[in-house]
C-alpha cells in the first residue's frame, strides 16, 4: 500500500509536469499595446466594417452620374413599290432632364458616408473595448491558475508528509488514502484551471485575426487597479460631445432629412429635350410628286403628374425623419443613464476591492499558515486545514474576480463616456 501510493505521487508530479510544459511550448508573450494594435490592423470584423465607407464612397460617385442621352434611327419604305413614295430616313438625339434629383442624390450619399464613418468608428470602440477584456480575461485566468496551484501545491504536501506519517505508523491507511484522494481531487481542479487558461490564451487569436494552431499568445502585465476620480458632470457633457454611437444618431437625422429631400426632388417633373434629322427622297408618284427634302425637328416632351397627388412615399419619408430625431433623443438618454450606471458599478467595485485589500485576504493567509502549522504538530485535524484552506482559495478567486470586474467597469464607464486612456502593465 504504502508503495503504491508513493508512486500516485510521483505519476501526478511527472504527468502535470508533462502537461504543462506542452503547453507553454507554444505560447508567445504579447504586451497590451502591440496586442491592441495587431487588433486595429487585422481584425477581420473591422476590416469588413471598413468597406461601408468604402462602398459609400463609390455611391457618391455614381450619384454624380448624368442621365444618358437617347440616339435612335429610323428607316422607312413604302412596301407598294409600284406607287413609287419614296424613301425616308430619321435620325434623333433625346435626353432627359431632372430638375435637382442630381444634386440631392449626392447630398444623400455623402450623408451616407458620414453614417458609416461614425458608424466604423463606433465599432471599432466596441471591439477596443471588447478586445481589451479579452486580454484582462487571459490575465484573470492566470491568476485564478495560480490560486489552484497554490491549493494544489498545499494539500499535495500534506498528502506526502501524511505519507510519510503513515510510513511512521502515526496515522492510519484511510487517513493516508484520503489524503492522497484530496490531492487527486485537486489535481483536477488545476488542469480544468490549465484548460480555461490555454483557451483563455488561445481567444487572443480571434482578435488579432490570425489562428496559428504551433502558437498561442500569452498576455504580458497583470491585473491592477488604479482609482480614478471623475466629476459626474464633466463625464455626462464629454458623453454627449464624444460618444461615437451618439454621432452615428445625429448622421441617421441627418440621412433621413436628405431622404426626405430627394423623395420631394423625386416628385419634380422631368422633360425631354429631342432633336431630330429626317430626310426624305423625292416621290414619283403621279398622283401626289415631291422633291426629295430634308428637315430639322426640335421637341420638348413634359409629363403630367398625376401621380403626385399620391402623397404616400412623401409622408413616409417625414416620418421616418421624425423617428430618426425621436431616436437621437432615446440614444441621448441612454447614454446619460449608461454613464450613471457604469461610474456607481465601477465606484461599487473599487470599494470592494479596497476591504479585500485591507486585511481580508493577509487574514486569511495568516490562518491558513496556522493550520498547516499545527496540523504538522498534531495540534489540529486535516478537516479544519481543509476548511481554511477552502476559504482562502475562495476569498483569493472572489478577489481575482472583483479586481477583473472593476477594470471591465472602467471600460464600459470610459466607452459610454466616449473617452480612452486604458492601459495593462
Amino acid at each position: 500500500m504504502r508503495k503504491e501510493i508513493f508512486l500516485a505521487f510521483i505519476g501526478l508530479f511527472v504527468s502535470f509536469s508533462v502537461y504543462s510544459q506542452n503547453l507553454e511550448k507554444t505560447q508567445q508573450t504579447i504586451d497590451y499595446k502591440t496586442y491592441i494594435e495587431l487588433v486595429w490592423r487585422q481584425n477581420l470584423g473591422y476590416a469588413a466594417e471598413k468597406l461601408n465607407v468604402n462602398i459609400s464612397e463609390a455611391n457618391i460617385k455614381a450619384a454624380k452620374v448624368f442621365n444618358d442621352p437617347q440616339l435612335s434611327v429610323e428607316y422607312g419604305d413604302n412596301s407598294e413599290a409600284y406607287m413609287q413614295m419614296g424613301r425616308y430616313a430619321a435620325v434623333e438625339l433625346s435626353k432627359t432632364f431632372s430638375v435637382g434629383k442630381r444634386g440631392a442624390n449626392i447630398d444623400l450619399a455623402k450623408s451616407e458616408k458620414a453614417l458609416n464613418e461614425a458608424l466604423l468608428e463606433d465599432y471599432f470602440h466596441r471591439l477596443r473595448a471588447e478586445a481589451t477584456l479579452a486580454y484582462l480575461e487571459s490575465l484573470k485566468q492566470s491568476e485564478l491558475y495560480k490560486v489552484k496551484e497554490n491549493s494544489y501545491s498545499n494539500i499535495r504536501r500534506l498528502a506526502e508528509a501524511d505519507s510519510i506519517r503513515f510510513k511512521l505508523g502515526k496515522i492510519t491507511d484511510v487517513d493516508a488514502v484520503q489524503s492522497k484522494l484530496e490531492a487527486d481531487i485537486a489535481y483536477n481542479d488545476l488542469l480544468q484551471a490549465h484548460t480555461e487558461l490555454f483557451n483563455a490564451h488561445s481567444s487572443l487569436g480571434l482578435w488579432t485575426g490570425v489562428f496559428n494552431k504551433d502558437v498561442i499568445y500569452h498576455p504580458s502585465g497583470s491585473l491592477q487597479t488604479k482609482e480614478r476620480a471623475f466629476d459626474t458632470e464633466q463625464l455626462l457633457q464629454t458623453a454627449l460631445e464624444n460618444r461615437a454611437d451618439l454621432a452615428a444618431a445625429l448622421k441617421n437625422v441627418d440621412v433621413a432629412a436628405k431622404e426626405l429631400k430627394v423623395t420631394q426632388r423625386e416628385r419634380n417633373m422631368d422633360f425631354d429635350i429631342a432633336l431630330g434629322y429626317n430626310y426624305n427622297t423625292e416621290v414619283h408618284n403621279e398622283i401626289a410628286p415631291a422633291p426629295r427634302f430634308s428637315g430639322v425637328t426640335l421637341g420638348v416632351a413634359v409629363p403630367l403628374k398625376f401621380s403626385n397627388a399620391n402623397k404616400g412615399a412623401l409622408r413616409a419619408a417625414e416620418f421616418r425623419k421624425q423617428q430618426a430625431e425621436i431616436n437621437y433623443q432615446q440614444a441621448e438618454l441612454e447614454v446619460q443613464t449608461s454613464v450613471m450606471q457604469s461610474l456607481r458599478q465601477y465606484l461599487s467595485l473599487l470599494e470592494q476591492v479596497k476591504r479585500y485589500e485591507t486585511g481580508m485576504l493577509d487574514n486569511a493567509k495568516s490562518i491558513l499558515n496556522g493550520k498547516i502549522y499545527s496540523y504538522e504538530r498534531g495540534e489540529t485535524s486535516r478537516l479544519e486545514v481543509l476548511v481554511a484552506q477552502q476559504t482562502y482559495d475562495e476569498l483569493r478567486t472572489a478577489y481575482i474576480e472583483t479586481v477583473f470586474n472593476s477594470l471591465a467597469a472602467l471600460i464600459e464607464l470610459e466607452r459610454s463616456v466616449g473617452i480612452w486612456d486604458v492601459a495593462v502593465e
